[in-house]
């Protein structure tokens, strides 16, 4: 599973210093539980994501147990493990939406990432865009369909009101898993049916042409915004699962390709919304920047992919910061925000 880099160095049109983003920490040896795998559609990522996290977590001396909640018996496990912290690897429903952070909750366990509500808000696609716009972020207008005698005329309602074409995806889930993108009207019917097979809502959002880009954010009180990254599907006409997970399915261009000021305001925007939604830790807003400069944003990912070809590690390493370097202060962020 990998994507093809490429960095274009930072020149002064382009204004990225790498230096400042850099992590100097000396931090304690950390037991930590490390939960990767579950049980959503996107556990392969989950356990890419793990297994990377892990690898640089053990580097620098870290004792790292890998547990995989796929088995009940994992909340004894934890319980019996006493770790320090625990790193959510886990991705999409069960992992990503606040139903794991609300278990350590109760358990006492510090861990890695946003708490329940910024979780459960991130991942319910239609309730973060409430947030954003409150925010004062572009977000595109979507309904909401479920699988009923309703749902394909409230989709028809809305290609009748915006026009084609239309994305049709999950309400709630990731990893472009169930989206498609409706360029002819006869297209619908198939395309809400693909989706109901992995989600039981679906959002109707209108279509955004333009340059897709993704911006990482790091930190707790203070978050910084990572390089922008443009992504560029090789294999599909849209970042889906295969341009996100295939050898060479798409192409990472870091920094965008846009002007200086405009990739410092999407900078701005993904700040913005990861604090909107009340993220720590880490995040990842996906936007499409249009032909006029605006920037859509899209969703906010708490628990972005961490697999050694994921958006957010190369945008780190690209600013300076080692895997292992990220990965423990992650660890210590979620540490922090326990207390």
């Amino acid at each position: 599973m990998s994507a093809e880099l490429s960095q274009t160095q930072p020149d002064e049109s382009i204004n990225v210093d790498k230096t400042s983003l850099t992590l100097p920490i000396t931090t304690p040896e950390r037991r930590i539980v490390l939960l990767a795998g579950g049980f959503s559609a996107e556990r392969d990522v989950s356990l890419a994501s793990g297994a990377n996290s892990a690898e640089a977590l053990r580097a620098v001396g870290h004792e790292v147990i890998e547990v995989d909640p796929i088995d009940p018996a994992f909340v004894s496990q934890l319980i019996d493990l006493k770790p320090d912290v625990v790193f959510i690897a886990l991705h999409g429903q069960g992992g990503e939406d606040g139903k794991i952070q609300g278990l350590l909750e109760l358990l006492g366990i510090p861990y890695t990432g946003s708490g329940v509500l910024a979780s459960a808000l991130a991942m319910d696609k239609q309730r973060s865009k409430v947030f954003f716009r409150h925010a004062g972020l572009h977000t595109p207008d979507c309904v909401s369909v479920t699988q009923s005698m309703t749902g394909l005329k409230a989709a028809e309602s809305f290609v009748e009101r915006y026009g084609l074409p239309v994305v049709i995806k999950p309400a709630a889930d990731g990893s472009s898993i169930g989206v498609s993108i409706v360029r002819e009207i006869d297209e619908l019917p198939a395309a809400l049916d693909r989706g109901f097979e992995v989600s039981k809502v679906l959002l109707v959002e209108r279509f955004i042409a333009g340059t897709e880009v993704t911006v990482p954010v790091i930190g707790n009180d203070a978050p910084t915004a990572l390089p922008v990254i443009e992504i560029v599907p090789v294999v599909s006409d849209f970042y889906d699962y295969e341009a996100k997970y295939s050898d060479g399915g798409s192409e990472h261009i870091i920094p965008a390709r846009l002007p200086a000021d405009l990739l410092a305001h999407v900078q701005s925007q993904a700040v913005i919304a990861h604090t909107a939604l009340g993220c720590a830790g880490m995040s990842r807003s996906d936007f499409i920047v249009d032909a006029l400069g605006t920037a859509w944003i899209i969703e906010t990912n708490t628990i972005p992919g961490m697999t050694k070809t994921s958006l957010l590690p190369e945008a780190a390493r690209f600013s300076g910061i080692q895997n292992s370097e990220l990965y423990t202060q992650i660890v210590e962020w979620g540490i922090a925000a326990s207390r």
